[in-house]
């Protein structure tokens, strides 16, 4: 059993603030696009069983977030969060108040302005969240309406869509034999694909064939994964054309990721020794653009991606 990441939640009467503190076992480039991505955020904002639907987003100073909770029997809460500062990996500022359908602002619930810093040390992100009011009793109504504990919750969420992508990947390889996949990125169409690239090259899915998101057995510490992703496709590997491996996923949105036809596709060189994942690295980067550099990270591996000085685009993995 993993043990709860920390989280503070500390409300002070003289300041009219809510602190909340959380950890994330992930990097910070990671958790960064976690929150302020609607794609990403419209997967783990939401407290169970309810979901989270963004109608528009403009991730940027004077853009807003337009979206709405929605439970299982179709009721909508809205809400607007306005950026007012953003710099970069490091810090939002926004303005959040409770709205109707029609973007018209509800004066009767509480206005607050949120501070997020992020923060990462040894592949551990923290973001740290101060919540201001205007009056403390906004902040008894904050507190009465659920805000504790559906903020909990949605954080839980963020967990389990972090581990989720790689978890079932680790599986597939348990040896170090040194192997080259190619690793494809759809929208929504990764099994649509792979059965016809299975037709194509007449071969079988290894590992365990398509794994979804819904398929991740809900751990003591993580909620169960959310209804919005269950059948989107995790992880899918199928040998092809000389045993070269085809790897794929729908919307990795959680590695940075805008997804384009371009920039769809990686080469995945899984080398043998750490050394080796360095030097390949190293040599084939140079001159292109390192879009993660090498780094152990939370799912296990040793890994870094880049664009080389011709545009192509490569992953290095090394698992122990």
């Amino acid at each position: 059993m993993k043990p709860p990441l920390p989280f503070d939640f500390i409300i002070s009467k003289e300041t009219n603030t809510i602190n909340v503190t959380r950890e994330f076992a992930a990097n910070l480039d990671l958790v960064w696009d976690a929150w302020t991505k609607a794609e990403i955020l419209d997967q783990w904002w939401a407290p169970k069983p309810w979901i989270s639907k963004t109608k528009f987003m403009d991730f940027k100073v004077g853009g807003r977030r337009f979206y709405a909770m929605i439970s299982p029997q179709g009721e909508e809460h809205w809400s607007i969060q306005k950026f007012s500062s953003i710099s970069p990996k490091t810090n939002i500022k926004t303005i959040n108040t409770f709205a109707d359908e029609h973007e018209t602002i509800n004066a009767e619930l509480p206005e607050s302005a949120w501070d997020l810093n992020f923060s990462e040390q040894n592949e551990t992100t923290t973001v740290r969240i101060t919540i201001t009011h205007k009056t403390f009793a906004d902040i008894e109504q904050h507190i009465q309406m659920g805000f504790k504990e559906g903020l909990t919750m949605s954080l839980e969420n963020l967990d389990q869509y972090i581990e989720a992508k790689f978890k079932l990947r680790k599986q597939n390889k348990p040896s170090n034999k040194a192997r080259v996949s190619s690793y494809l990125n759809f929208d929504g169409k990764t099994e649509e694909a792979f059965i016809f690239y299975k037709k194509v090259f007449k071969t079988e899915f290894i590992g365990k064939g398509i794994q979804r998101f819904g398929e991740i057995p809900a751990e003591p510490n993580h909620p169960p994964v959310a209804e919005a992703i269950k059948k989107m496709v995790l992880h899918v590997e199928l040998p092809i054309t000389g045993n070269h491996i085809l790897m794929g996923t729908d919307a990795p949105k959680e590695m940075g990721f805008t997804l384009t036809k371009g920039n769809n596709m990686h080469l995945c060189l899984e080398p043998e020794t750490r050394e080796e994942a360095d030097r390949l690295f190293n040599e084939l980067s140079a001159g292109g653009n390192i879009t993660m550099p090498m780094a152990d990270m939370f799912f296990g591996a040793y890994f870094g991606e880049f664009s080389d000085q011709y545009g192509i685009n490569w992953m290095i993995n090394f698992q122990k």
